[in-house]
């Protein structure tokens, strides 16, 4: 316990009353100096007395307990501090604080651990600290130590500190690392044109002579397909051409081999992901005979703005002799050259709806359309009864690449269409079958009840040779028939009864949404592919789709951006369609692999910010460190030593950090007594008095 006494006052008038007496004592002196009295001095200490006995002076006495001194220890345990050699300094120096403080004399130590900020914030350091500072008494403070690699994320954080604050680094000077940064990309790209990502390799560290300034090679892919390499120099940007070969997400994914010696390859790889879009959707409908479901496609067609739709029809067939002269016709002549040899391949997809050969297009047309769809185009036939007869599209050079021929009997009578168990797992008429028309009862079928929709009235009978039959009509007979030829798809749409949909015979059904998914499957959208791995997420949690026409159990295969592989089985949410959500642990690059598909996924991005400056370092925290007369000691040069040094002083110096001993204590009593009592100073008054009196009388 100690003791401290100062000398306080304690008056019995306001102190304004005080002063006003003072200055009234200061003007009688003032004017007996004037006047020449001689006893003007004790006059003056005559009126001191009075005023002191108003003031009344006292001896104030505290009794004080001390308190001991606070440092505070942030320690840093994020990813880089998990690079080679990190972890153990962080321990090592733990411990050594530790041990040093507890051999101070009334020294206390607060020890607070972090790891990675929320949503790849970075190293929280300062935000930490000044957390642990608010809960102390500053008084108390009398230095923080901080252990971490000095990369921090949060400096406009930073608290103001009553007492020295020191940087512990980990890491080695010898460190260096290489980073692939992706400095410009495009949100979206349009599919088929050339579009520029702007990548840059950065060199950071101590770089051994023989790499420095290297030029390195980097691997570009797009949705996990074969890389593209390209030789890149360092620190330096560059453009790299890249083309989207499909609509929706395209993962664009860009890798730097690692080399020995290297501090981490956690930022050696980088994805963007691109929407891609269509500019323009080129369609060529060929249309043959007129019939009420002709407006079908075109009103489909012409109501996206995205289509661009050229319309081949015959109005005038060559059986129609009339005598009309052909330059007293109203239409001009279809440009037929032009666009079945010239420009087929500038169609997206070619359309025809109940067309039949009568000598309008040559047979070398139908062959540059089999070539067209060989090379990667897509053609949709849409039968009438013309598709069973000798004129049918089949006999040309389509029956390659057809997957049905006719066996030239048309069913004519009411049919019920139907999607089996293939067809619910087909992502072009999955769900359809949920389709109810309001107020419309389902049509009963031999089988039982079917989907709510209406009968079509006529379809042409096909043996299937090969693809994939999606819908069935009558006699549960190929109705939709679909197949990939060469690099492009066909479909078979054995029936021109779809339109009895759209006109709501028997409540209808799904027409429009079926054409629509038909000929985006056929445009390759990938949103409608069969074989499909996707990914999303919501933070951290990843919610992975497999799509698939197979059946049986599904095995998914994550491996982590540390290499560490995690095997989950996907349940079956819905017919061909399986899920499995996945926890990442790491914000950072995953693969997923299910059977022989593979996608990469960044969670947040694919080098967390962790990783973007590895090089441990000073530099930030410097300008933080000096106005407190602190600074850094590497860890690697050795554990340093704690003193205490007098506030003001330099407070870390080569194998030493300071603190500053606050010497604060807590008041747990206080007593006064006055100086003297009233009556002494009214006496020392009187006497003062009578003196000046009797001093003034004797002259």
């Amino acid at each position: 316990m100690d003791m401290a006494q100062r000398i306080v006052f304690d008056p019995a008038l306001p102190w304004a009353a005080i002063w006003i007496v003072a200055a009234l004592s200061a003007l009688a002196v003032a004017l007996a100096l004037w006047r020449g009295l001689p006893g003007w001095w004790l006059r003056g200490l005559a009126a001191l007395a009075l005023i002191a006995a108003l003031a009344a002076p006292a001896l104030e006495t505290e009794e004080r307990q001390p308190l001991t001194d606070i440092v505070l220890m942030v320690v840093d345990r994020s990813s880089s501090q998990s690079l080679p050699g990190r972890a153990a300094q962080t321990d090592a120096a733990v411990a050594r604080v530790r041990a040093e403080i507890a051999a101070l004399p009334d020294t206390e130590l607060r020890e607070i651990e972090l790891g990675d900020g929320a949503e790849d914030a970075g190293t929280e350091l300062m935000t930490a600290l000044a957390a642990a500072l608010a809960e102390e008494p500053r008084a108390r403070v009398a230095g923080a130590i901080l252990v971490s690699d000095g990369q921090v994320h949060d400096l406009p954080a930073t608290p103001q500190m009553p007492a020295p604050l020191t940087l512990l680094q980990t890491g080695r000077a010898a460190d260096w690392d290489r980073r692939l940064v992706i400095r410009t990309a495009p949100a979206f790209g349009i599919i088929g044109e050339t579009l520029q990502v702007v990548v840059r390799v950065e060199e950071m560290g101590e770089m051994p002579a023989a790499l420095q300034g290297r030029p390195v090679e980097v691997d570009l892919a797009i949705d996990g397909a074969e890389p593209e390499r390209f030789t890149v120099p360092v620190n330096t940007d560059l453009a790299l051409d890249l083309t989207l070969e499909h609509g929706g997400q395209n993962v664009v994914q860009f890798d730097l081999a690692a080399e020995e010696g290297e501090l981490t390859d956690r930022n050696n790889a980088a994805v963007v992901q691109i929407n891609g879009v269509r500019d323009r959707l080129r369609v060529l409908l060929v249309s043959g005979e007129p019939h009420a479901g002709e407006r079908t496609w075109r009103n489909l067609l012409k109501s996206d703005s995205a289509v661009d739709l050229v319309h081949f029809t015959i109005l005038r067939p060559p059986e129609k002799q009339d005598g009309v002269p052909v330059t007293e016709l109203s239409l001009i002549a279809f440009p037929t050259q032009e666009l079945f040899v010239e420009k087929i391949d500038e169609f997206d997809l070619i359309i025809f709806d109940r067309y039949s050969q009568r000598g309008i297009l040559p047979p070398v047309y139908f062959q540059n359309i089999r070539d067209y769809v060989m090379e990667g185009g897509a053609v949709l036939v849409s039968a009438g009864p013309e598709f069973a007869s000798v004129e049918s599209v089949y006999h040309s050079a389509l029956s390659d690449i057809l997957p049905a021929r006719p066996t030239s009997r048309v069913i004519e009578r009411g049919f019920l269409p139907t999607v089996p168990s293939l067809g619910e797992r087909h992502p072009v008429t999955q769900g359809l079958a949920a389709y109810e028309p309001e107020g419309v009862s389902a049509t009963p079928t031999a089988e039982g009840e079917g989907p709510r929709w209406g009968r079509w009235m006529r379809m042409i009978d096909l043996s299937e040779t090969r693809g994939e039959t999606v819908m069935e009509g009558a006699d549960g007979r190929p109705l939709l028939v679909l197949d990939r030829a060469g690099e492009g798809r066909v479909a078979l749409l054995a029936s021109d009864q779809a339109w009895l949909w759209s006109r709501g015979f028997e409540g209808g059904g799904p027409q429009l949404e079926l054409l629509r998914r038909l000929a985006h499957w056929m445009m390759k959208e990938p949103d409608l592919e069969e074989e499909a791995l996707t990914a999303t997420a919501e933070g951290q949690r990843m919610t992975i789709t497999r799509r698939t026409l197979g059946e049986g159990p599904r095995e998914l295969t994550i491996t982590a951006p540390d290499g560490t592989e995690t095997v989950l089985p996907m349940e079956e949410a819905a017919p061909g369609r399986f899920t499995a959500v996945f926890d990442a642990p790491d914000i950072g690059l995953y693969r997923l692999r299910e059977g022989d598909l593979e996608r990469v996924f960044a969670v947040g991005p694919s080098a967390p910010k962790e990783f973007e400056a590895t090089i441990a370092s000073d530099e930030l925290l410097g300008p933080v460190m000096t106005p407190t007369n602190g600074g850094a000691v590497r860890l690697e040069e050795g554990l340093p030593d704690i003193r205490t040094v007098r506030e003001g002083r330099p407070a870390a110096g080569r194998g030493w950090i300071g603190i500053t001993p606050r010497a604060a204590h807590a008041t747990v009593g206080i007593s006064q007594s006055p100086l003297l009592p009233a009556w002494v100073f009214l006496l020392m008054a009187s006497a003062l008095i009578v003196g000046a009196w009797l001093r003034e009388g004797r002259r």
